[in-house]
């Protein structure tokens, strides 16, 4: 069964905290140059390997003592807040551009992109400890992917326009006082219970 509640939480963290990021911004440069739904499907493609793979780590962290997981899962979480407070501005980095306009082509140029962007990135570590706090990995994965695929949207199609209206200081200091409030949370559960 679907848990709503773990579903919203997945999705609101690792949207808050995924806007920001630099696959957001190479999103949004594949968007302008090439066929919107092209693009999405590669890159939708590598997010969803990417929770699959951070849903398994998380499920393997429930099998170890309830107070040890939330102790880890808060200190991960502070330390993903700590990483987006202190987070440069990116620049826009330089998308290689495929030789033709084809499916496979500019697919295949996003999935590698965020294949190699993401992996270990803030978002798959927070999509582990999220599946290990809430032992939900259902739940879990559908919120960061429909979390992952809604920035990837949003960035593809009008991310120039967002980023115009919303300082992207703003949404990172939400998102690290999002994880800021899971972090001192989850060490509160391990310290009292």
């Amino acid at each position: 069964m679907i848990s709503f509640t773990v579903t919203a939480v997945a999705f609101g963290v690792v949207f808050l905290a995924e806007l920001p990021d630099k696959t957001a911004l190479a999103g949004l440069v594949l968007g302008t140059r090439y066929r919107a739904s092209y693009v999405f499907a590669g890159v939708a493609a590598a997010f969803a390997l990417h929770v699959a793979l951070a849903v398994a780590a998380g499920s393997v962290l429930t099998l170890l003592p309830q107070q040890i997981v939330q102790a880890l899962t808060g200190v991960l979480f502070l330390g993903g807040a700590a990483v987006l407070l202190m987070k440069k501005d990116e620049d826009e980095e330089e998308i290689r551009k495929p030789e033709n306009q084809s499916f496979w082509k500019v697919s295949g140029a996003g999935f590698m992109l965020i294949l190699v962007a993401e992996f270990g990135d803030l978002t798959q570590i927070m999509t582990a400890n999220l599946a290990a706090r809430y032992d939900d990995p259902l739940s879990v994965g559908i919120g960061a992917v429909l979390a992952l695929w809604s920035v990837a949207a949003i960035g593809i199609l009008g991310g120039k326009a967002l980023m115009r209206r919303v300082p992207l200081r703003l949404i990172t200091k939400v998102a690290a006082l999002v994880m800021l409030a899971l972090g001192v949370w989850s060490l509160w559960e391990a310290i009292s219970g």
